[in-house]
């Protein structure tokens, strides 16, 4: 239950009102804000921006500890809300705040949700962008989970590995995700495979992404990456890849000589072997697993 303002409360029972939804953003770099309204308004020292086209769902709150989602659609005309950055992730998990006000007085107003921006989904000249409440923190996994793969990261302090980017420049591109590079051709077919690239030129100067596949052809490699870069990528531009890991047992060993700080569980038994019934001579005798 929430406590109205004094002046809120008269407000609404007024009867004739006006009122409009202000949404505030916050990431490490910037704070912005839009709202409904016709015109901007101004409070908290933000300038929420009166953005054509830009609506919100209806917002729904529930008892426990479910967690509650709210849309908001909107065109990508705000000089502020730069397309590229969305479309590069710098918006994500920002902190988003979610007011009611009385544009006529905005020290009338009511914080009514608190939340981070979740998944954003946008096309030629709109945008869809997911507010999960502050449950979704709750949903998320804490701790280490048992499983045969390894739960580090490639090159952290649990894992060891001392990584050494290698730098290259691109050859050709195909599109804003494929491109060749003759930088790499001393590696082996898949070495930068679930690695990560990170652009030192062009377009996408001082961006990441990580590699989905690493194909080579002679001396030619071609890097596919999990999602399309914000800007173009050019031939001659700079990059630095770091090599992958699938997270098995047995790339550790082969490929970094690291078992020894593999973070997974390899032997641990399957469903199947559980559930499995005792086999003499068989895979579930009861002897040590090798």
């Amino acid at each position: 239950m929430r406590n109205l303002p004094t002046g809120l409360q008269a407000h609404l029972d007024s009867g004739t009102t006006t009122l409009c939804w202000c949404w505030r953003l916050q990431t490490a770099a910037e704070t912005i804000g839009f709202t409904d309204h016709d015109d901007n308004v101004v409070f908290g020292g933000v300038t929420f921006e009166a953005a054509t086209g830009f609506t919100g769902s209806e917002m729904e709150s529930s008892a426990g500890l479910a967690v509650d989602n709210l849309d908001v659609a909107g065109a990508l005309r705000s000089d502020r809300l730069s397309a590229e950055k969305l479309h590069a992730g710098g918006y994500d998990n920002g902190d988003v705040e979610i007011w009611l006000v009385n544009w006529q007085d905005v020290a009338q107003r009511l914080l009514m949700r608190k939340g981070t921006l979740g998944e954003v989904s946008h096309g030629g000249v709109g945008f869809t962008a997911e507010i999960r409440g502050v449950a979704q923190t709750l949903d998320q996994p804490r701790g280490r989970v048992f499983g045969k793969s390894c739960d580090a990261v490639l090159g952290d302090g649990r894992c060891g590995v001392a990584l050494a980017p290698v730098a290259g420049t691109v050859a050709g591109a195909e599109d804003a995700r494929r491109f060749t590079s003759s930088s790499l051709a001393a590696f082996a077919a898949g070495w930068f495979t679930h690695g990560e690239i990170a652009f030192t030129s062009g377009a996408n100067a001082g961006r990441k992404m990580e590699i989905k596949s690493h194909l080579k052809s002679g001396s030619l490699v071609t890097l596919e990456l999990w999602q399309p870069m914000a800007g173009a990528i050019s031939a001659g531009d700079a990059f630095t890849a770091s090599p992958g890991c699938d997270k098995k047992f047995e790339t550790c060993k082969a490929k970094f000589n690291n078992t020894a700080s593999f973070r997974g569980f390899p032997h641990m038994p399957g469903n199947d072997f559980v559930a499995s019934y005792p086999n003499r001579g068989g895979g579930n005798d009861g002897t040590a697993i090798s």
